[in-house]
């Protein structure tokens, strides 16, 4: 069961599964941020949907003894630091009390079942490096930083965090968390700093680039990201928390800029006219972490997870991407779902 699958780690993730001969059931309120086109391609005897709210605990714990579920990847979140900002208490609600709706209602099946079933049953809470706050020029963030976070987003799954944490040492549930850096790939909603430039970038639109442009954060492929997740649930210790990075720190200018300089190779403008010349520098966001950079040692060394993509190579293809599904994004930004396959009737928004 993965929550908030039809969202961009979450697609990404149903079709890495499934191309392993995973079944999944995805469950997903479908709020601007979840895209049933994202699930395009997935064979159908491969996946089943049900749309419905994390904080409606019955309906995930009918969801989970219908479909006999083994293992639980609990992706949905509220998770634009802005979105945070101008209204924290959608972040609440989703971050904190869906979390601990998740877990009730995971508790309370987890304890229906005996033997294998028991036994081999996981949940795994996908969090975020944000929970620890902010680092200076040097150092980075091991399982062991004390929590620091500066915005309501990180809060709320700071949270999260420790409610799962809890519902392990207190009820014994066989949990698993994950502190992931920035993630980037296909599927990205266009709020993100990647999939946005790209976006404005071909509109002929601006830039935008808070603040002197120079907070660093370290970037991980989503595909990457997704075999971490696999990874975790198969080989991962009930109780333990994993950061996953990439181990490619960038600061956010470098970013626009390589992203320019490559559209400026694969898409060029008229008139030879270079992307870079749409960059605008606006008013920093308030309490905009400087640097975020993840110690990925304990995953590499007791799981053996190692990252295939560059930063290089995942930013080409990621470019590559969108390039080549320009009409995913419009529908995105139009509120235009294609949703007859997953038996939701037209299109949903």
């Amino acid at each position: 069961m993965l929550t908030g699958a039809a969202g961009f780690i979450g697609s990404n993730l149903a079709h890495f599964l499934t191309s392993q001969d995973a079944y999944v059931v995805v469950y997903d309120k479908l709020t601007y941020a979840g895209n049933p086109a994202s699930l395009e391609g997935i064979p159908c005897e491969r996946m089943s949907f049900v749309k419905g709210d994390i904080c409606d605990t019955e309906l995930v714990y009918r969801t989970l003894c219908e479909y006999g579920i083994d293992a639980v990847f609990h992706l949905a979140a509220e998770s634009h630091v802005d979105r945070s900002i101008d209204g924290p208490a959608a972040f609440i609600e989703t971050n904190i009390n869906g979390t601990f709706s998740m877990l009730t209602a995971a508790r309370r099946y987890y304890e229906s079942l005996d033997g294998e079933r028991r036994s081999g049953f996981r949940f795994l809470h996908i969090s975020t490096d944000e929970v620890y706050g902010s680092l200076g020029k040097t150092g980075y963030f091991t399982e062991n930083t004390p929590y620091a976070p500066n915005s309501p987003y990180s809060a709320s799954k700071a949270s999260s965090d420790h409610l799962v944490r809890a519902w392990f040492h207190t009820y014994g549930l066989p949990v698993l968390t994950t502190n992931c850096s920035n993630n980037y790939g296909p599927r990205q909603f266009p709020e993100k700093l990647i999939p946005l430039i790209i976006h404005n970038a071909l509109a002929d639109k601006e830039l935008p680039v808070y603040g002197d442009g120079k907070n660093i954060r370290d970037w991980l492929y989503v595909e990457d990201h997704c075999r971490a997740l696999d990874t975790v649930m198969r080989l991962g210790v009930p109780g333990e928390t994993y950061n996953v990075g990439g181990s490619c720190e960038r600061q956010n200018i470098q970013i626009v800029k390589t992203i320019c300089s490559i559209l400026d190779e694969l898409r060029p403008k008229a008139g030879g006219a270079k992307y870079e010349e749409q960059i605008k520098f606006v008013k920093d966001r308030p309490g905009h972490d400087r640097r975020y950079a993840i110690d990925a040692s304990k995953i590499k060394r007791e799981l053996g997870w190692q990252p295939q993509e560059t930063f290089e190579s995942g930013i080409l293809k990621t470019i590559k991407w969108y390039l080549d599904n320009q009409q995913w994004i419009a529908n995105i930004l139009n509120g235009k779902y294609r949703c007859e396959r997953l038996g939701l009737g037209g299109d949903e928004q």
